[in-house]
């Protein structure tokens, strides 16, 4: 799926809504617990009740890894489930991956082409060879971590260097020349928008991941006013607020619920832009 491909999705939808399936064992409703597989259980009901308002899915690897097969079995039926059901959906791992070239090749191989997933999140810290292994496969995406939310952030992506450029700039812009913009996002923690405005003069085209709407506390309406571009340009997640919108048997309508709000904002801020 290509940059144009994506923003023909989200004019269709009206969204550029992202559901993060950061799914814990511990919060999903004690009726799902008999299955085989709960998380994967759960994830089917949240993507069947959000699909239609939603672009991509975005599997947080670390719920998964955490629970050892079961979980990656999980994630395995969950994104397989996708790819069969709603093939037009877009497919981030979240896993944050970054190292030497060959171990990242391992990476690649496992996320693009083993478990078929679209994009993955990595730390471009290591450089360029740490990810060029995901940009030679052809039509997926590296998703590279610009600036993230977190009050971390400040240790070294704020750094300043010689000539008050931030670290976090100098990474951007090193690694636009990785990619392209049919290959290459970056993420921007919601928590982040007044940051937002100066990120796009340096990539005013790629497409922003943009975690930290909804339970972070991340305002979608500061996100759109600063990051949005004419091809809309943004993937907004949201995980907590709408999984676990209810915890009681009435989770899937909760959780269509809160997409759907969301997803109006959305659409109100696309008509505003006249992209759809």
């Amino acid at each position: 799926m290509n940059a144009e491909e994506l923003f023909r999705n989200i004019q269709r939808k009206k969204s550029y809504l992202c559901v993060g399936l950061d799914t814990d064992y511990q919060k999903i409703p004690k009726i799902l617990l008999d299955h085989e597989y709960p998380i994967f259980e759960f994830n089917r009901h949240i993507i069947d009740a959000t699909e239609d308002l939603a672009v991509a899915y975005k599997p947080n690897l670390a719920f998964y890894e955490s629970m050892g097969a079961a979980g990656y079995m999980s994630l395995e039926l969950t994104i397989t489930y996708l790819r069969k059901h709603y093939p037009d959906i877009f497919i981030i791992a979240d896993a944050k991956r970054g190292d030497i070239g060959n171990t990242s090749r391992m990476y690649a191989s496992a996320y693009f082409k083993t478990l078929d997933c679209d994009a993955i999140t990595l730390s471009p810290y290591m450089g360029y060879d740490s990810i060029s292994p995901f940009l030679e496969v052809e039509g997926k995406w590296a998703i590279l971590l610009a600036l993230t939310s977190n009050e971390g952030s400040k240790d070294f992506q704020q750094a300043a260097l010689k000539g008050d450029k931030l670290l976090f700039e100098h990474v951007i812009k090193t690694s636009t020349s990785w990619g392209t913009v049919n290959n290459t996002m970056y993420v921007v923690g919601a928590t982040k928008a007044e940051e937002l405005a100066h990120i796009r003069t340096i990539i005013p085209e790629h497409f922003l991941l943009v975690p930290g709407v909804g339970s972070q506390g991340g305002s979608l309406s500061d996100v759109a006013e600063h990051g949005m571009n004419d091809r809309c340009g943004l993937l907004v997640n949201a995980s907590r607020s709408i999984l676990y919108a209810d915890g009681t048997n009435k989770f899937e309508q909760a959780a269509r619920e809160e997409a759907t709000r969301l997803q109006k904002q959305m659409e109100i801020t696309l008509k505003n832009r006249e992209l759809i």
